[in-house]
């Protein structure tokens, strides 16, 4: 229950900070209310003579235009690392047109800096997450093909309210040779004692609703010992040798829970 729940907080805190990242970024990109453009068309307005001043901070570019152009002020971003001048040359401003144009570069202010540290940590985060989920959708998987071989059995103990023979009517001669096996199960110094050894087990026969179980259940519950139930169908599996190490868990289980 309690990885269950980290499992899931991780999953929402991913999904807050990526919803945090985008917003803010969208935010700081369309501060102003500038509209976007991209370098090739700042190149061809460089080559009309249409920009008047770019400012440079960090990688987000700030185009002012001349009077007349089509726009007055306009928001880009360059690749990281690079020169912005060198990238307009080689889109084919000339040196002549280059000189027209105004170049201001200024520090990047404080949201620039932490909108480019979020970008470069989200996708970090997110693709570390998506390999936790993965491990413990493996771990998960593990852990239930290994139990894929144990037993389905239901246990009812001793100390809860359980089933006798007075909850069990007829079947009185089957009770009867029954009620040696539940003296056993409750003494059984005295009958070893005496060189008796209880039977391996006790085969009880008839149609369906008869009260096989409610018979057996009642032993369990006179004698004040744990009672395993579980269907015959269960220890029949497709694969191979599941169904036979149903059966040794469920012997297993029952030697552990033995009196």
């Amino acid at each position: 229950m309690g990885s269950r729940l980290v499992r899931s907080g991780l999953i929402y805190l991913v999904i807050f900070i990526a919803l945090a990242t985008f917003l803010f970024t969208s935010l700081v990109r369309s501060r102003n209310g500038m509209p976007s453009v991209t370098l090739d068309q700042i190149a061809e307005e460089a080559k009309n003579g249409h920009i008047k001043q770019i400012i440079v901070r960090g990688d987000e570019l700030q185009i002012i235009y001349t009077e007349g152009a089509r726009l007055d002020k306009a928001v880009s971003r360059k690749e990281p690392d690079a020169s912005v001048i060198r990238t307009l040359r080689n889109l084919g401003v000339s040196q002549e047109e280059l000189a027209a144009i105004d170049f201001e570069f200024a520090p990047p202010g404080r949201w620039e800096n932490w909108g480019a540290i979020l970008g470069t940590l989200l996708p970090l985060i997110l693709v570390g997450a998506f390999f936790f989920f993965l491990l413990r959708q493996a771990q998960g998987a593990g852990n239930q093909a290994f139990a894929f071989g144990k037993s389905r059995a239901r246990m009812f103990t001793g100390d809860k309210p359980t089933v006798t023979f007075d909850d069990v009517a007829g079947a009185d001669e089957a009770k009867q040779e029954l009620q040696e096996v539940v003296e056993f199960l409750k003494e059984p110094q005295k009958f070893a004692s005496l060189g008796a050894r209880i039977p391996k087990g006790v085969l009880l026969v008839g149609p369906p609703g008869t009260g096989k179980t409610l018979m057996a259940k009642a032993v369990a519950g006179e004698a004040g010992v744990p009672f395993f139930s579980i269907s015959g169908s269960e220890f029949v599996e497709m694969f191979v040798g599941v169904g036979a190490s149903r059966v040794r868990d469920l012997f297993d289980q029952a030697k552990r829970n033995s009196p």
